[in-house]
């Protein structure tokens, strides 16, 4: 059996941006504070007050990066801010987000959740063009597009920029005097529009509107433009599509479970996940658990749809912060017992059946499986809210290769093998769609099908498909 890497799924990255708010620093830093889940490696605010751009960013969590004093020096009307997962570049302050330049007499900064697929070939065209890169960002190559047709005027930039590129992308872009968002023709990646009082706020998820007490108005539609200045909100909207390709990742995992996402509630839908799954597939089991945080859900609708009784076999440590130390190699096993411990006296004698969301890579479920039988477990059963994921992702989730895909590599029978269960059972993709209440055309299932609704560019295909060695 081969050795996966030990980490674990991460996020992608969380925008969010004010039009017309007197304190738009402070209201996007707590915007960002509420999708935090969506990136940990960096956070940055970029605010106009009308004639001066300012920003700060740093590397860390929102609360380190930013402090009352940053904020205060942050002054504008208008903001937008970022919290960055890398899977375009490497994490160093660099690239960080949002990025901004200056060109021209016209500032733009850009924040960007998604990743395209067609950065390199773009990349080298810019740089035999002349182009200097500050970064290794995707999102920059965007910034350089718009630069080359900025003498036409920034709105023909914009779109002659975005009809270049390819791939998943939910932007924020500020000037000094305007903000506008821009979601790929596909809409891989979500973004909503609220209003708080006379103000506008665009965010990944609505849980952010929730938190500023915005009021949600609508998504922002796949391949839209909209553009805030002082005349209001203009939408440039596209020629309708036949079919989106909504990640449908962002169910199973990604987004937080109070937020609605493609118009529908994110916890709900993991709850039908979780009954479906009983329909297909139920072991015989005294217990159901999760492993917090992402698998509650699924799990509760499980318990439901089973009759079997619903418990909390581990219990999770919420105070692990990006600075924990890591144990050494003889400890190697404790970085996982740390953030996950078995409650003994629920487990012991009793057989546990364990709903998970995903299995990716398997290490890490696999000591934790180990942990619940050395609670006294008789017998460990595993079942999981989506189909196996057997191919990589291009569009800006860290499943990049096809070699670190646990499913690509071995069929159900050896997972249940190597994860050491007494059974093991994954959701149909079938019934997975059919949770959701929305019909199979409006998903990107490429990470489960291999059908991919927009190819990589060459160099990048080449590097993803190809198994790891």
């Amino acid at each position: 059996m081969a050795l996966f890497s030990n980490r674990e799924l991460k996020e992608e990255c969380g925008i969010f941006g004010v039009y017309g708010h007197p304190e738009a620093a402070k209201l996007t830093y707590f915007g960002l504070y509420a999708l935090q889940h969506r990136g940990e490696e960096s956070a940055g605010i970029v605010v106009s007050d009308g004639l001066k751009v300012r920003e700060h960013k740093g590397m860390g969590l929102v609360p380190d990066v930013f402090s009352e004093g940053t904020l205060n020096q942050l002054q504008g009307r208008m903001a937008i801010g970022h919290v960055r997962y890398s899977t375009t570049g490497s994490s160093m302050l660099k690239n960080a987000q949002p990025f901004l330049i200056s060109h021209g007499g016209l500032a733009i900064a850009i924040a960007h959740n998604g990743n395209l697929t067609n950065a390199q070939e773009l990349r080298l065209e810019l740089e035999n063009k002349g182009a200097i890169f500050q970064s290794t960002m995707d999102s920059e190559i965007v910034i350089h597009l718009i630069a080359r047709a900025l003498n036409q005027g920034l709105e023909p930039a914009l779109l002659q920029a975005l009809q270049q590129i390819q791939g998943a992308y939910s932007m924020l872009f500020l000037t000094q005097q305007q903000l506008i968002a821009a979601r790929d023709p596909f809409g891989f990646r979500p973004l909503c529009l609220g209003r708080l009082n006379g103000s506008f706020v665009i965010a990944s998820e609505t849980c952010a509107l929730d938190l500023v007490e915005a009021q949600y108005i609508r998504d922002i539609e796949p391949g839209e433009i909209v553009i805030i200045d002082a005349q209001g909100l203009r939408s440039i909207k596209p020629e309708p599509r036949e079919h989106t390709a909504f990640c449908i990742f962002e169910y199973i995992y990604f987004a937080r479970p109070d937020s609605m996402i493609f118009g529908h509630n994110v916890y709900q839908i993991r709850k039908r996940l979780g009954q479906a799954l009983a329909r297909e597939y139920q072991p015989q089991g005294d217990l159901v658990m999760p492993f917090p945080d992402s698998g509650n859900y699924a799990a509760i609708g499980f318990a439901e749809a089973s009759g079997i009784p619903f418990e909390m076999g581990v219990i999770r440590n919420h105070y692990i912060g990006r600075t924990f130390i890591q144990p050494s190699q003889g400890m190697r096993d404790f970085g996982v017992r740390v953030k996950l411990n078995p409650v003994k006296s629920v487990l012991k004698g009793r057989r546990a059946v364990i709903v998970e969301d995903s299995i990716i890579r398997g290490t890490t479920s696999r000591t934790r499986i180990k942990a619940i039988r050395a609670a006294g477990a008789t017998e460990v059963h595993m079942v999981v809210s989506c189909p196996p994921h057997r191919f990589p992702c291009f569009y800006g989730i860290d499943f990049s290769t096809r070699g670190e895909l646990i499913a690509c590599q071995h069929s159900v029978p050896e997972i249940q093998k190597f994860l050491e269960l007494d059974s093991l059972g994954y959701l149909s993709l079938e019934g997975m769609i059919a949770a959701t209440g929305l019909d199979r055309d409006s998903f990107c299932l490429a990470c489960f099908d291999g059908q991919y609704p927009i190819s990589p560019d060459r160099a990048f295909s080449k590097l993803c498909l190809e198994p790891a060695v």
